[in-house]
């Protein structure tokens, strides 16, 4: 049984002149952008998980962006929509991961060396995701120097305060007592844990009520954090399943920095201060 006739029910059939749905949406480009270098059957997949992975990233990119600057503005309430949305645009990516993983060593094995030192480690995108969220290593500028245009992406990010500095800051406005030295801290350096960062979100525990807002935007931060932390996790499962404990392509220990990776916290206080209560 054939189905209803779309032009029947104001459906434009002819699109000579305009623009189509692949116009719009580049599809040429996306969907040509596909060079397995291999006759390899899984290395398409390979490739697609990949660049899916990356266009998700670029819309958390643009999610997190926002949010940081309505923060900064003291418009809470709206970037909670942006962070709910970045935690499912984690939950996307740590679905991907259970595609890849229908590849088994055997396959993968028949296109590794076409990768040559190409390696998800060298992903910008990613890096930027975590300078932006708050884990800042600049020796993490270092398998970028080949690209003048992302290192000074990347250094342009480095050099703003983070989503965290923001939120930080924003509970300073509030009236929190965040540590003066967080506040005027050089926001290109490494996160440290600070206990006074920890007493300042725990007086927002203890009251909820009195600082709901704030309450939230923790809330919203680990949601995103916890999001992100399955992704690390189910990067290594999915590393180790396929490749055991050989070495990455890009040089690194593969599964066991990978498993070193999941000891960092984007946003320490908020995980001790459940400690603390």
């Amino acid at each position: 049984m054939s189905g209803p006739d779309p032009e029947a029910h104001g459906a434009r059939m002819s699109m000579s002149g305009e623009m189509s749905y692949g116009d719009y949406l580049g599809l040429d480009s996306v969907l040509t952008a596909q060079h397995p270098l291999s006759d390899a059957h899984d290395e398409m997949l390979f490739i697609i998980q990949h660049q899916t992975s990356e266009l998700w990233m670029k819309l958390a990119l643009h999610e997190l962006s926002a949010a940081r600057r309505l923060i900064a503005q003291d418009e809470l309430q709206p970037s909670f929509k942006l962070l709910a949305r970045v935690a499912r645009i984690m939950e996307q990516l740590n679905s991907a991961w259970d595609v890849l993983r229908t590849m088994t060593p055997s396959d993968y094995t028949l296109f590794r060396t076409a990768l040559g030192q190409s390696s998800g480690f060298q992903s910008w995108q990613y890096r930027l995701i975590e300078f932006a969220a708050g884990n800042r290593n600049p020796a993490m500028l270092k398998p970028h120097t080949h690209r003048a245009d992302i290192t000074a992406l990347l250094h342009a990010e480095l050099a703003r305060p983070s989503l965290y500095d923001e939120a930080l800051r924003a509970l300073a406005r509030a009236g929190l007592a965040v540590p003066a030295a967080v506040l005027e801290r050089d926001v290109r350096q490494p996160w440290r844990l600070d206990h006074g960062v920890t007493d300042a979100w725990a007086a927002v525990y203890r009251a909820p009520d009195a600082h709901w807002p704030l309450y939230n935007l923790a809330e919203k931060l680990v949601d995103f954090e916890d999001y992100f932390r399955r992704w690390r996790f189910n990067h290594v499962t999915t590393v180790e399943r396929i490749i055991g404990l050989k070495r990455g392509t890009g040089g690194t220990g593969g599964v066991s920095y990978l498993k070193r990776m999941l000891e960092v916290e984007l946003f320490p206080e908020l995980w001790q201060v459940r400690t603390e209560l």
